[in-house]
């Protein structure tokens, strides 16, 4: 009995860095994507009191707060941005900019990038704070 409350516990703890992984690899793809386009990466992984923001990219007039999904398809990735996730995401960006004056631009977008077998879905604009009821 105890043997397998600890294999389950290893499977867990493997699934976990898999995933982990896989993020961290997709985080890395749309950062370099976002490079090709003429953005800059400010930050990666950013924890705020609100959350973490996956991705911060920006050029001269907008910044972009960018959440990554690695999924096996497109609308499991899709579906999984949901509204209180847009709320935290929301709040957490409101801290970075709060704390990092030399980011603020012009404009501000969050963006939806869906990694689904190495190809990047983008979603620009996916959603605005005034959008959240």
């Amino acid at each position: 009995m105890k043997s397998e409350k600890t294999l389950d516990a290893l499977k867990i703890r493997s699934n976990r860095r898999r995933a982990e992984s896989k993020g961290r690899n997709a985080e890395a793809i749309t950062a370099a994507w976002f490079e090709t386009q003429g953005y800059t990466t400010l930050a990666r992984r950013l924890r705020t009191s609100r959350g973490e923001l996956d991705l911060i990219v920006a050029d001269a007039s907008m910044v972009i707060f960018v959440e990554v999904k690695a999924r096996r398809t497109a609308r499991v990735a899709a579906e999984s941005i949901t509204s209180r996730q847009q709320a935290r995401l929301i709040g957490a960006a409101e801290i970075a900019l709060a704390e990092n004056a030399d980011w603020q631009r012009d404009a501000t977008r969050f963006d939806v990038i869906l990694v689904v077998s190495g190809a990047i879905i983008s979603i620009p604009d996916a959603f605005r704070p005034g959008d959240l009821q």
